[in-house]
């Protein structure tokens, strides 16, 4: 029995009755859970559906939220309308996206290139316009937050979940990586950030529109980050040229809407070194997720994260301790893990 849920289904119900005026005899399917405390639930009634959110109010910040979907779609950012909020049970009532996420679209037996490329066009198309929703209120991607991030990393998957005893030397050279890195992301161009700008956070809407989801953690933050969240994305995998296919569309788009305005070389090098933080931080978390959150599946997209950090690090001179670290002690740790 969920009581919960019971409290939820009828509290919606009553607001749908209330205003779309329909004698609703409804029923219910478990959408999915997510990395949060959330629950989502489908509601179905008179040939139409909706999306029910149990967000429970000490868990997680529902009037924030609510304040970004507005925000947003007073913008015209593609997000779903909250037709109702309980703030004090956490309880919203949204607009149904429906359930083909982007990175299943990706993955159809009839995706080819061509409909992916004009997927990834069309996610970069409306990231572009995203970054020029003003961020004025939102909070600052700032040195404490990134480096509260990384921490994630060294905490949660190296000590705790790989069980390393990381050396003095080892903790040294971690530190000035992040520090590194910090600094890089800081001097980046200041945009409103999604913060998981991804496969899983999209939705494949009609006529091939893409709908965004789960941005209740945006932030004020650099130009490259969602970007860098999309074409190298934890969850799925692509070429790497045509990630910089990609990458350049976002470039041609930017430069003349004020987003981005560094040179090519620039903008690789900030895309690199963005990707390195955000793939530091998810290995972290995903290591989280399992461990004190019961979560395991997530265990399995951290070898696909750690292997972007080995790529692009072998790229810089200046990460090259990172790089050899990684290889000669956290990937075979890791392959031990995974076996």
């Amino acid at each position: 029995m969920d009581l919960r849920l019971d409290r939820l289904v009828e509290w919606a119900t009553h607001i749908i009755r209330r205003e779309a005026d329909l004698a609703l005899d409804a029923s219910v399917e478990m959408v999915s859970g997510d990395a949060s405390f959330r629950r989502y639930f489908r509601l179905r009634g008179m040939g139409r559906s909706w999306i029910l959110v149990d967000a429970p109010p000490e868990k997680e910040d529902n009037p924030r939220f609510i304040a970004i979907a507005n925000e947003w779609r007073s913008h015209d950012v593609t997000v779903p309308r909250v037709i109702g909020s309980d703030i004090e049970q956490g309880f919203m009532l949204l607009e149904d996206f429906g359930d083909t996420l982007l990175w299943a679209a990706l993955h159809e037996d009839s995706a080819n290139e061509a409909t992916i490329l004009a997927l990834y066009r069309g996610a970069i198309e409306q990231l572009v316009h995203l970054q020029g929703v003003p961020c004025a209120e939102l909070p600052k991607y700032d040195a404490e937050l990134l480096q509260t991030e990384m921490a994630l990393f060294r905490d949660w998957l190296c000590q705790q979940q790989l069980e390393l005893a990381l050396s003095d030397s080892e903790q040294q050279m971690l530190t000035d990586t992040f520090a590194l890195l910090q600094r890089e992301a800081l001097a980046q161009p200041v945009v409103t950030v999604h913060r998981d700008y991804h496969s899983r956070n999209l939705m494949v809407l009609e006529e091939g529109k893409l709908g965004v989801i789960d941005f209740q953690d945006a932030v004020a933050g650099p130009a490259t980050y969602d970007l860098v969240s999309l074409l190298r994305d934890c969850y799925v995998r692509w070429p790497q040229a045509m990630v910089e296919e990609l990458m350049a569309h976002y470039w041609e788009l930017a430069r003349p809407a004020g987003r981005y305005r560094g040179d090519w070389a620039q903008f690789v090098r900030d895309v690199d070194l963005m990707g390195m933080q955000r793939h530091i931080k998810a290995a972290g978390i995903f290591a989280r997720l399992n461990l004190r959150d019961g979560k395991p599946t997530y265990l399995a997209d951290v070898p696909n994260t750690c292997q972007y950090l080995v790529e692009v690090s072998a790229r810089y001179p200046e990460l090259q301790p990172f790089h050899d670290w990684l290889a000669q002690r956290l990937i075979p740790a890791l392959d031990k893990l995974t076996q």
